[in-house]
C-alpha cells in the first residue's frame, strides 16, 4: 500500500501474496492455526484465573479460581497468535528457529504453547496429555513451586526472562551471531519500544555479516498500551512509523487488525514475505554478490490489547485498553456477576471442541507443531550450555612478562602496560576461536589498551564505512565495537547463553551503566543451577580499564568503582572479582575466567605502565591461593609482623609495596607483612563464599591479632561487607576511594583518598607503636616528617602540574 506523506510517498511492501489470495489458497491451514489459538488462549487464560474445573466440565464457581490471581492477559494473545505463525513456518521450511519474547511478562502464552509442542513435558515429564495433568499444568501458573509469572531458565526455550524491559532485541542479535543458519524471532512489545537500549538494538543489522551469521525476525507488537498509559509507538500513525522504520534500514510491513479481521491471513503473508526476504539477502552475500545496505524485513503488529477476552466491565472497555495489561477482572471470587462474566469469557473459545474428553488436545491441534529439536522450546541453541565447545586457550607461558629483566632486580623493575600485554594473549584467543569468541566494547578498545587484538582480527562492521578505516571490515571481525554499553551487554548475553565466548572490555565508571542488566543476568545464571537440565554456559567477563586511579586527566565523572559492590551482593555461586596486582597475574587470571562456566567475573586492571612483580609461575600459584604473603617484600619473610600491609588491585599494591621499600629502609625496626590479594572473595568467610577463607588460613595470612592496613581499589564498604562476621574484623583499617577526585596528578588521586605511600607509613607507625617501643620512639618524628612531604607534595604539583620525580621514577629494589 501507499501512504501519502507531506514529501513524497513512502511505499509499504506487500507480502508476497494478499491476505484474499492467502485465504483462497491456504484457507484449511489458516483455520487450524485459528483453532490453534483458540487453545493457546483458552490455556493462558486458565492460568491467570483457574485453580480447578480447568475444562468447564460444571459451571464455575468461586472455590476453582485461584486465591491469588496473577499474571498478565494483555499480551498474550499477540504472542499466541505470532508462535502459531512461527510454528507453521518452522513446518513449512523446515527452519532452525526460536522465539525471543520482549513482554516476558507474558509467560501464560509461551507456556501454553509449550505444552501444546511438548517441550514441557519433555523437562516436566509429569505435565502429560490427560485431565489431572492439564489440571497441574494450569494450575502450577503463578503457584508456589510452579512456574512464575514471567519467563524464567526453568521454561524451555528462554534465553531472556523480558521482566526487565529493554534488551530482547539485542539479545537476539547476539544469539545469531556466527550462527550463519538461525533465525530469531524477536517480539518487541510497544512498551518496550520505548527503552533506549530497544532504540540503539534497531542498528544491529549494522553489525551482522549476512555470510557469517543468521537472522533476527524483529516483530513489533503494536497493542497500543503499557500497564495504564497509551505507548508512544501506539500513539504514531502509520505513516510515523513507516518512516522511522525505514531511517532505521528496514523493509516494512504492516500486519493491522482485531478477531473480526483476517489477522491470520495477513500474518501467514507477512511471515512468508519476511522469510524469503531473509533468504534473498544472505543468498546474494553468501554467493559473493552482497546487498549494500540491505534492507531486512521488521513486521509491525497493530492489534487490540487483550483481544479475545472481556470487552467491557462496569461500562468501560476493556478489550483494547490498559485494563486488560494485567488481570481483566480481577474479583471475580467474590462478585457473582464477574464470575459469570469470567465464565461467559473462558467458554468463547469451546474448549470442549478443542480437548478430547480424557483431556489431551486433540490430534489437529497437536498436527500444527513442529517436531523434534524444530520445536522452539527444544532448539539446542536455547540450551547453549549443552552445544557448548570448550574453548581453546594458548599456553599463558608463551606471553609471560620476564620480571627478572628488571634493571633493580627480580621484582618490580619493568614497567609494563598489563593491558597491553594481555591484548598479545587475546589476539592468540581469536586466533584460535574464529567462531566462538567474540569482544563486546563500547568503543574503547584502543583506549583501554587492547588495540593489539586488531593484529589478529578487525572490528565488524556490515555497511559502508569512510576511507581510511581499515580496521574495519564486514567479514566476520571478531570485534564489535558500539557506544552503547547495553547493547554490547545484551549482545554478549544472547551469544554466551547460545554456547559461545566473549569478553565486555570498558572503562571502569561506566560499567555502572548496565548494573541492571548485569543482575538479571546473575539472577538467570543463579537459577540455572537449579534446573538439572541447564547445562553450564560459558561465563559473562568483564574487564574493567581506564581505572579510577588513573582517570586524573578525565576529571571527577570519570572515577566511580562502584561496580564491585553491585557484584559483591550477586549470589556466591555466580559472583566473582578479581584484581591482578601485575600482567603475569592477570593473563593467568583470564585465563581461568575464559574457561570458567556459570559465573559473572569481573577483572580489574589498569592500562598504563605498571610494575611488574611475580613470574608467570608465581602469578599462576598466587592466582590459585587468591593471596598469598609477599615474602621477598616483607621484613625476614613476614614473620612475627608488626603491621600488615595489605594490596587489592594494582594501583594500591603500587603503593603498598613503595611503603614497604620506604619503611624497610628508613624505619626498619617495624617489621612489614606483605600481603596481595587478586580474588577478592577469599576475604570472606568461607561459609558465605565458596572462595572464601576458612578461620586457620585466614589468620595464617593476616596474623590472628595483628594489625592489618588493607589498601583497596574501590569503595572500603566492599571490602567491610567482605570481612562481615569475621571476630578480628575491628583490626583492620581499610583504605579505599573517597570520593574525591578532579582533574589532577596520578599520584595526588592516592593522597586526596588517603591512599599513598605516605597515608601508609603514618598509619603503620600509629598502629605499630603501641606494641613496639622501637618504633614509638620515632613514631611523633616520622609522623611528622612524612606530612610534610604531603604538603610539599600539593605545592609542588600546583606549581608544576606534574608529581615529584621521585614520585614518577620510583621502583622497587630487591
Amino acid at each position: 500500500m501507499v501512504i501519502e506523506t507531506t514529501s513524497k510517498p513512502l511505499v509499504v511492501p506487500t507480502t508476497s501474496i494478499s491476505a484474499e489470495q492467502v485465504r483462497r489458497e491456504h484457507g484449511a491451514e489458516l483455520d487450524a492455526l485459528a483453532r490453534f489459538q483458540r487453545v493457546t488462549n483458552y490455556l493462558a487464560a486458565a492460568e491467570i484465573y483457574l485453580k480447578d474445573n480447568v475444562l468447564l466440565e460444571e459451571p464455575l464457581k468461586p472455590e476453582h479460581i485461584k486465591d491469588r490471581l496473577l499474571g498478565h492477559w494483555g499480551t498474550s494473545p499477540g504472542i499466541n497468535l505470532i508462535y502459531a505463525h512461527l510454528n507453521h513456518l518452522i513446518t513449512r521450511y523446515d527452519l532452525d528457529m526460536f522465539l525471543v519474547t520482549g513482554p516476558g511478562h507474558g509467560a501464560p502464552a509461551n507456556l501454553a504453547n509449550l505444552y501444546l509442542e511438548g517441550s514441557l513435558h519433555d523437562f516436566y515429564p509429569n505435565l502429560t496429555f490427560d485431565k489431572v495433568d492439564l489440571r497441574n499444568f494450569v494450575r502450577s501458573f503463578s503457584w508456589p513451586g510452579g512456574f512464575p509469572s514471567h519467563l524464567y531458565p526453568g521454561v524451555p526455550g528462554t534465553i531472556h526472562e523480558g521482566g526487565e524491559l529493554g534488551y530482547a532485541l539485542a539479545t537476539s542479535f547476539g544469539a545469531v551471531m556466527d550462527n550463519p543458519d538461525l533465525i530469531v524471532a524477536c517480539i518487541v512489545g510497544d512498551g518496550e519500544a520505548e527503552t533506549g537500549p530497544t532504540a540503539t538494538a534497531w542498528h544491529s543489522y549494522k553489525f551482522i555479516s549476512p555470510v557469517h551469521s543468521g537472522a533476527v525476525l524483529p516483530i513489533v507488537h503494536l497493542n497500543g498500551y503499557k500497564i495504564s498509559n497509551p505507548t508512544i509507538y501506539g500513539t504514531m500513525s502509520d505513516e510515523e512509523l513507516l518512516h522511522l522504520f525505514t531511517g532505521y534500514g528496514y523493509q516494512v510491513q504492516f500486519v493491522i487488525g482485531d478477531e473480526e479481521t483476517d489477522l491470520n491471513a495477513q500474518l501467514y503473508g507477512a511471515l512468508d514475505w519476511a522469510y524469503q526476504e531473509i533468504r534473498r539477502i544472505q543468498r546474494a552475500a553468501r554467493s559473493g554478490h552482497p546487498i549494500e545496505r540491505p534492507r531486512w524485513p521488521v513486521i509491525l503488529l497493530r492489534t487490540p490489547k487483550g483481544m479475545t477476552g472481556i470487552r467491557m466491565l462496569n461500562g468501560v472497555p476493556i478489550e483494547g485498553s490498559f485494563r486488560s495489561h494485567q488481570v481483566p477482572v480481577a474479583d471475580v471470587k467474590h462478585n457473582s456477576a464477574h464470575l459469570h462474566l469470567l465464565e461467559q469469557w473462558l467458554h468463547s473459545y469451546h474448549v470442549e471442541e478443542l480437548f478430547t474428553p480424557e483431556g489431551a488436545p486433540k490430534a489437529e491441534i497437536l498436527e500444527q507443531c513442529p517436531q523434534g529439536n524444530r520445536r522452539m522450546g527444544k532448539n539446542p541453541h536455547t540450551l547453549g550450555g549443552s552445544i557448548r565447545q570448550p574453548i581453546d586457550l594458548p599456553n599463558i607461558y608463551d606471553f609471560a612478562v620476564p620480571v627478572d629483566q628488571g634493571k633493580l632486580g627480580r621484582h618490580g623493575g619493568l614497567s609494563v602496560s598489563n593491558m597491553e600485554q594481555l591484548a598479545l594473549y587475546l589476539a592468540e584467543v581469536i586466533r584460535r576461536n574464529q567462531h566462538r569468541f567474540r569482544i563486546f566494547s563500547p568503543d574503547e578498545l584502543e583506549s583501554n589498551k587492547l588495540g593489539g587484538v586488531l593484529k589478529a582480527t578487525t572490528r565488524e562492521y556490515a555497511w559502508p564505512i569512510p576511507p581510511h578505516n581499515e580496521l574495519v571490515r564486514s567479514d566476520n571481525g571478531r570485534v564489535l565495537e558500539i557506544l552503547s554499553e547495553h547493547t554490547c551487554q545484551a549482545w554478549l548475553q544472547g551469544y554466551l547463553l547460545t554456547g559461545r565466548y566473549g569478553l565486555f572490555p570498558s572503562y571502569e565508571a561506566f560499567l555502572n551503566i548496565i548494573v541492571s542488566m548485569m543482575d538479571q543476568f546473575a539472577k538467570f545464571l543463579k537459577l540455572s543451577l537449579e534446573i538439572p537440565w541447564r547445562q553450564p554456559v560459558p561465563s559473562l567477563n568483564y574487564l574493567e580499564s581506564s581505572t579510577l586511579w588513573r582517570q586524573e586527566h578525565n576529571g571527577f565523572s570519570h572515577q566511580s568503582p562502584g561496580f564491585i559492590n553491585s557484584v559483591l551482593n550477586k549470589k556466591a555461586a555466580v559472583s566473582r572479582v578479581y584484581l591482578p596486582p601485575d600482567a603475569n597475574c592477570l593473563i593467568s587470571t583470564m585465563d581461568h575466567c575464559l574457561r570458567s562456566t556459570n559465573y559473572v567475573n569481573l577483572v580489574i586492571a589498569n592500562k598504563q605502565p605498571m610494575p611488574q612483580w611475580l613470574s608467570m609461575d608465581d602469578a599462576v600459584a598466587h592466582c590459585r591461593a587468591g593471596a598469598s604473603i609477599w615474602h621477598w617484600a616483607s621484613t625476614d619473610d613476614g614473620i612475627d609482623p608488626d603491621v600488615v600491609l595489605v594490596g587489592i588491585g594494582d594501583n594500591p599494591t603500587l603503593e603498598v609495596m613503595a611503603a614497604t621499600h620506604t619503611l624497610r629502609h628508613e624505619l626498619p625496626e617495624l617489621r612489614v607483612r606483605v600481603v596481595n590479594v587478586t580474588d577478592l572473595m577469599v576475604l570472606e568467610l568461607d561459609s558465605v563464599h565458596p572462595h572464601g577463607l576458612d578461620k586457620q588460613m585466614f589468620e595464617a595470612l593476616f596474623t590472628p591479632n595483628r594489625p592489618v592496613i588493607v589498601n583497596f581499589h574501590g569503595y572500603a564498604s566492599a571490602v567491610k561487607q567482605l570481612l562481615y562476621g569475621r571476630n578480628s574484623s575491628d583490626r583492620f583499617t581499610i583504605n579505599g576511594y573517597i570520593e574525591e577526585g578532579t582533574t589532577t596528578t596520578p599520584f595526588d588521586m592516592n593522597v586526596r583518598n588517603k591512599t599513598s605511600r605516605y597515608h601508609l607509613i603514618m598509619q603503620a607507625i600509629r598502629l605499630a607503636a603501641p606494641h613496639n617501643a622501637r618504633v614509638a620512639a620515632h613514631a611523633t618524628e616520622r609522623v611528622s616528617h612524612y606530612e610534610y612531604i604531603l604538603a610539599d607534595h600539593r605545592r609542588y604539583i600546583q606549581e608544576n602540574g606534574v608529581d615529584p620525580q621521585d614520585i614518577n621514577e620510583w621502583q622497587w629494589h630487591d
